[in-house]
C-alpha cells in the first residue's frame, strides 16, 4: 500500500527518492509523486502512471534537490488523479506525504476552510498539510507536534517547508514509519527496504512519535512531547525484488520458489520444541488453555487451517477472527488465551489494530507468524515465528502462505508437546514429512502443463464455485480467492456438504465447480457431494489424491496429486490451485502481478 520516501542530504536526492519508490511499488499504488526544496521554493512532480514515467517526467524538468520527500498513494479518499496524487502542498510553503486514514478530515476541512484555505483535492491529507501550514510560526517541528494532537485515525507522515531547507519533519500513529540514519544526512521511510543500499542504520519510530530530521541531527519526541531515544539497529533490508529470471511474472516465479521457501522456513527444526517460538514459550505454552487467532484474507484462510490441526493434534481450542471485525463486536476475553496474529508483513494495520484491542482485554500472552523479522507485529508480540518466504512482490500470496502454513502446524505440535499429548514416535514422523515437503511440492508443481489446459476453460467463464471439506475447506476459500484476486473471476468457497443448503441452485453447465479431494476420511461424503453437482449438470474440476479412486468422466476432470500427505495435506493442494488462478489470470490478459484495486501491504483499516 502507500509508501513514503524522504531525505535531507549534501547531494542531490531524487535518484534515493525514486529508487526507494521502486522499491515499494510491490506494495501497490495508483499514483505516485516527488516533492523538493529547491532553491527557496517547493516543486514537485506527480503521475498517475507508474513510478517510471514519474521517472520519465522527472528528467524532463531537470528536477533535482537536496530536501524532498516522495510518495506512492493507494487511493482511499478521492479517484485516482495527478490532484489527488501526494505530495500535496499548502500555500506553497509546506509539502506533505501521508499514509493511513485521517477520519475527522471532514470537521478539519470545514475549520480550514473557514479560516481561508482552498482545497484542490479530495483527499484526507491535504487537509493535514493546511493545518501544519495553519498552526505554523517559524517552526516545523512544533507546527507538527501540534498538528498531530488535532488528527484522529491513523498516520505516518512526512513534511518539509519552503522556510527551512534541509529539515524533513516525520509522525506516525498507527502506521509505520523509520528513520534511515546516515553520515551527514538522514532519511524517512514507511519500510526499510525503500532504504537498502542507502543506508542500513534504521530507528522504528514508536506509537505517537514525531521526529525532526535534519543533515547532522535526528532528534526524537514522544506523544507527550518528551525528547527520547531510540535504538538504532542494522538492518540488513532485501536490496529489492530479485530478477524474474525465465518466468514471465512474480507470482508465477513465487508459485514456483515454494520449495526452497518452505526448506528455509523449517532449516533450523530438528526436532519439536517451544523454543522455536521464543525463549519464553515453554512457560506460556503451559499456562494457556485455548488459542485466539487474528488475520486477514490470505492470512485468515491460513488461520482457519491451523484451528483444525492444533483441536486435533494438541486438543486445545482455537477460536479465528478476521482482525478487521474483531475490535468492532463485544468478546468474551480469555486471559489464558495464546493470541496469534499471522501477517505477511507484519504491519497489516486491521491486525495490528485487533492485537493492541485484545491485549487491552487482557490478553497478554501474544505470538505472531511473520514474514518480515523487523515488522511491528514482531516487535509487538511476546513470542514470534518468522517464516522465511523472502520477499513477496506478486499481490496475490502464495510462497508467505504456504510457509504461514508450515509455521503454524509446527505451532500445533510445539502446543501439543507442551501439553503432554505428542510422543516421540509422532514427532519423529511429523518431522520426517515436514522434511518431505519441498520435494513433495516440486512434485505436484510438475503438473502445471495439465493445469495449463484446464485454465483455458476457465478464462472464459465469470463465476465458479470452490468445494473443500475438512482440512480443505480453509484451501478452497484460498483457491477461490486466488482465482478472484488475479483474473476477476467471482469465485466462492463453500463445505462441500453445504451445497444442497443454497449455493446448489447456482449450478449449471456454466458453472464449473473446482473441487479439493484428497484421500482422507471424508472422501466418500466428499463424493456424494459431488454426484450431487452432475445431478444438476455442474462440471467437476477435481484435484484428487493419486488413490482417491475418482475417475474422470462425462463432465468430471480429475488432476492427481503424486501422493496423499495426510495431516499437511493443505499444503500439497494449495499449490494447484494457485497455478490454476496464475494460468487462467494469464489467459486473460489481466495485471497478474499488480491486480486493480488491490494493494500487497494493507496498511490502512
Amino acid at each position: 500500500m502507500c509508501g513514503i520516501v524522504g531525505a535531507v542530504a549534501q547531494r542531490n536526492i531524487i535518484p534515493i527518492l525514486l529508487e526507494g519508490l521502486k522499491r515499494l511499488e510491490y506494495r501497490g499504488y495508483d499514483s505516485c509523486g516527488v516533492a523538493l526544496h529547491v532553491d527557496g521554493k517547493l516543486q514537485r512532480s506527480r503521475s498517475t502512471s507508474r513510478v517510471t514515467e514519474l521517472q520519465a517526467q522527472i528528467d524532463q524538468t531537470g528536477l533535482a534537490g537536496f530536501t524532498g520527500i516522495a510518495h506512492t498513494r493507494w487511493a482511499t479518499h478521492g479517484v485516482p488523479s495527478s490532484a489527488n496524487a501526494h505530495p500535496h502542498f499548502s500555500r506553497e510553503r509546506i509539502a506533505l506525504v501521508h499514509n493511513g486514514i485521517i477520519e475527522n478530515h471532514e470537521e478539519l476541512r470545514a475549520e480550514l476552510s473557514a479560516a481561508g484555505y482552498a482545497f484542490e483535492s479530495q483527499t484526507d491529507t491535504e487537509v493535514i498539510a493546511h493545518l501544519i501550514d495553519h498552526l505554523y510560526q517559524g517552526d516545523l517541528f512544533e507546527a507538527v507536534q501540534q498538528a498531530v494532537k488535532r488528527l484522529s485515525g491513523a498516520f505516518a507522515i512526512a513534511v518539509f517547508c519552503r522556510n527551512e531547507p534541509h529539515r524533513v519533519v516525520g509522525a506516525r500513529l498507527g502506521s509505520p514509519l523509520i528513520v534511515g540514519v546516515g553520515k551527514g544526512e538522514n532519511f524517512i521511510a514507511s519500510d526499510a527496504m525503500a532504504l537498502a543500499g542507502t543506508t542500513d542504520q534504521i530507528i522504528y519510530l514508536e506509537e505517537g512519535d514525531v521526529v525532526d530530521l535534519q543533515l547532522q541531527k535526528c532528534w526524537i519526541v514522544d506523544s507527550q512531547g518528551t525528547s527520547v531515544q531510540r535504538e538504532i539497529r542494522t538492518v540488513h533490508a532485501h536490496s529489492g525484488a530479485a530478477e524474474l529470471g525465465p518466468y514471465r511474472h512474480y507470482m508465477q516465479k513465487e508459485i514456483f520458489e515454494q520449495p526452497r521457501a518452505i526448506a528455509d522456513t523449517l532449516e533450523s527444526v530438528s526436532n519439536i520444541m517451544p523454543e522455536l517460538f521464543g525463549d519464553k514459550a515453554y512457560g506460556i505454552f503451559k499456562d494457556i488453555d485455548s488459542v485466539l487467532i487474528l488475520a486477514c484474507g490470505t492470512s485468515y484462510y491460513a488461520g482457519l487451517t491451523a484451528k483444525y490441526w492444533i483441536e486435533s493434534i494438541a486438543k486445545i481450542t482455537v477460536n479465528v477472527e478476521i482482525a478487521s471485525e474483531y475490535r468492532y463486536r463485544d468478546s468474551v476475553p480469555n486471559p489464558k488465551s495464546l493470541v496469534v496474529t499471522i501477517s505477511q508483513s507484519g504491519e497489516t494495520a486491521d491486525t495490528l489494530a485487533a492485537l493492541k484491542h485484545a491485549r487491552d482485554l487482557g490478553m497478554l500472552h501474544t505470538l505472531t507468524v511473520c514474514n518480515v523479522a523487523t515488522s511491528a507485529m514482531v516487535r509487538e508480540c511476546e513470542l514470534a515465528y518468522i517464516t522465511h518466504a523472502g520477499v513477496e512482490v506478486g499481490v496475490a500470496s502464495t510462497k508467505a502462505f504456504t510457509t504461514q502454513l508450515a509455521a503454524l502446524f509446527l505451532l500445533a505440535l510445539s502446543l501439543a508437546q507442551t501439553k503432554g499429548r505428542l510422543n516421540d514416535e509422532q514427532e519423529a514422523e511429523h518431522i520426517k514429512a515436514l522434511r518431505h515437503l519441498p520435494v513433495a511440492i516440486s512434485a505436484v508443481l510438475a503438473l502445471e502443463p495439465q493445469i495449463i489446459a484446464w485454465a483455458e476453460r476457465f478464462a472464459a467463464k465469470e463465476n465458479a464455485l470452490f468445494l473443500g471439506r475438512g482440512l480443505h475447506y480453509p484451501i478452497a476459500m484460498e483457491g477461490a480467492l486466488k482465482l478472484k484476486e488475479i483474473s476477476y473471476i467471482h469465485a466462492e468457497a463453500y463445505p462441500a456438504g453445504e451445497l444442497k443448503h443454497g449455493p446448489l441452485a447456482l449450478v449449471t453447465q456454466e458453472m464449473p465447480v473446482v473441487t479439493v479431494a484428497p484421500n482422507d476420511t471424508l472422501i466418500e461424503k466428499l463424493k456424494s457431494n459431488m454426484q450431487e453437482v452432475r445431478a444438476r449438470g455442474g462440471e467437476l474440476y477435481v484435484f484428487a489424491d493419486a488413490d482417491s479412486r475418482i475417475t474422470a468422466s462425462e463432465g468430471i476432470h480429475v488432476i492427481r496429486l503424486p501422493e496423499h500427505y495426510g495431516l499437511l495435506s493443505p499444503i500439497l493442494h494449495t499449490i494447484p490451485l494457485q497455478l490454476l488462478a496464475y494460468h487462467t489470470a494469464l489467459a486473460r490478459g489481466t495485471d497478474v502481478d499488480k491486480p486493480r484495486n488491490l494493494a500487497k501491504s494493507v496498511t490502512v483499516e
